[in-house]
């Protein structure tokens, strides 16, 4: 690692720290104000955004990225008014920054309360999807966090002038421009002197493929957020919906494959098997999704490829997809227990007792009845906009909205008690 771009970090990371101890003191409607403008110059600069991006894409094609990754690098005039809701989203979200979630009365009198405040600097290292650099900004703004972005040399160009209009939206509004900083480097070693920094840095969540997610782990000093893949699952139980299920299971396979939310393997409950893959298989071989399956599978369904320990722990990203027959509630759980990632499962069935034995037994980070892996995502269900998915019980589990971005601490008030 060469001294510049250690020294480049470090500045970087301090001005972090600076911008973070006024962060934590703004008003919300500072900060909703800063969000709000970020809003209005992404629709302003919408074309420079698009330019960028374009160059992004045609050098990730020309590089041979896979298909998944460049899905999640490319941006539409769609997917940037995307954004721009999602940035006025997160400014009419209620500030968790100061919130006492819990107020209690001692014997001796001493009232003990639970207050939120910001966790401080945080670090994104991610992979492709210039929609974390707005995601991950506005978030840690509005939750009073200053933030480190990398991300990858894919998208340096559209990353770049996203964190550019960023910066110059929060200046005006007299937030510190330094809250939000895109690292420009696309020198790897930029990340190693992230992970380095302890004592600037209180977190990092990397976004990405297992390999880049492992190798955060493994290097970082900091705390660590992560999920390391998407093995997501649908159970089509016997007393399922099958017209329902199978809405279900196309949309959760084939609506945006290269996804970590989107299905890898389907589970088939044994008593309507010979029913429900038939149908389903046809409108998947419509859809080009490629099938592979158990015995059992393969005799409804004969000529499919057969099934391996590899495809029921496989994150294709792609249209892939594995099945398995189950004969039941336990087996399917047994299974998901064996080869799941706690990321997402879905169960399809009319009845309360076994969805809710579903709920209560499978300890993935979001489980769904009767609905796709695919709301499997923070805007979908309420946050405004996630920072990324966690499949580690510690701090945050599942989607990480505002709240995931807050701890809390004790704040007592006395009237002279002193402990005997």
């Amino acid at each position: 690692m060469t001294d510049r771009i250690q020294k480049q970090i470090e500045a970087m990371a301090k001005a972090a720290r600076k911008a973070s101890q006024i962060l934590g003191s703004l008003s919300t409607a500072n900060k909703n104000k800063a969000l709000l403008r970020m809003a209005e110059a992404l629709r302003d600069k919408s074309e420079r955004v698009l330019q960028e991006n374009v160059k992004d894409v045609g050098a990730a094609k020309k590089n041979g990225l896979s298909k998944a990754m460049v899905d999640r690098l490319t941006l539409t005039p769609q997917q940037i008014e995307a954004m721009i809701s999602s940035l006025r989203e997160v400014a009419t979200l209620p500030d968790p920054v100061g919130e006492i979630t819990r107020m209690w009365k001692r014997p001796n009198g001493l009232m003990v309360g639970r207050q939120r405040i910001p966790l401080g600097v945080i670090a994104i290292i991610y992979e492709s999807r210039p929609n974390v650099t707005v995601e991950a900004a506005s978030l840690c703004l509005k939750s009073g966090n200053a933030v480190l972005l990398r991300g990858g040399s894919e998208a340096i160009h559209s990353n770049r002038i996203l964190g550019s209009l960023f910066q110059e939206s929060c200046a005006a509004e007299g937030v510190p421009k330094e809250a939000i900083q895109v690292v420009s480097t696309t020198d790897r070693d930029a990340i190693d002197a992230l992970l380095k920094l302890e004592e600037e840095i209180d977190l990092v969540i990397p976004r990405g493929g297992e390999g880049l997610i492992r190798s955060v782990v493994e290097k970082s000093r900091i705390p660590v957020i992560k999920h390391y893949k998407g093995v997501c699952h649908v159970y089509v139980e016997a007393e399922a919906n099958l017209d329902m299920a199978e809405k279900i299971c196309f949309n959760a396979k084939v609506q945006r494959p290269g996804v970590c939310n989107a299905m890898e393997t389907l589970l088939v409950d044994k008593a309507i098997a010979k029913e429900f893959l038939p149908r389903m298989a046809k409108a998947y071989e419509k859809a080009g999704v490629e099938l592979r399956g158990c015995p059992e599978t393969v005799k409804i369904l004969p000529g499919m490829k057969k099934a391996t320990d590899e495809d029921y722990s496989a994150e294709y990203l792609d249209l892939i997809l594995a099945i398995r027959v189950v004969k039941g509630l336990d087996e399917a759980i047994d299974h998901i227990r064996t080869y799941g990632s706690m990321h997402t499962e879905s169960i399809v069935t009319q009845s309360y007792e076994k969805a809710q034995r579903f709920l209560r037994e499978v300890n993935s980070s979001t489980v769904l009845v009767n609905a796709s892996t695919r709301f499997s995502d923070g805007f979908q269900l309420g946050l405004g906009a996630e920072i990324g998915i966690s499949t580690s019980k510690i701090h945050a589990f599942g989607p990480m909205g505002l709240e995931e971005l807050t701890t809390q601490k004790f704040i007592v008030y006395g009237n002279g008690q002193i402990r005997e």
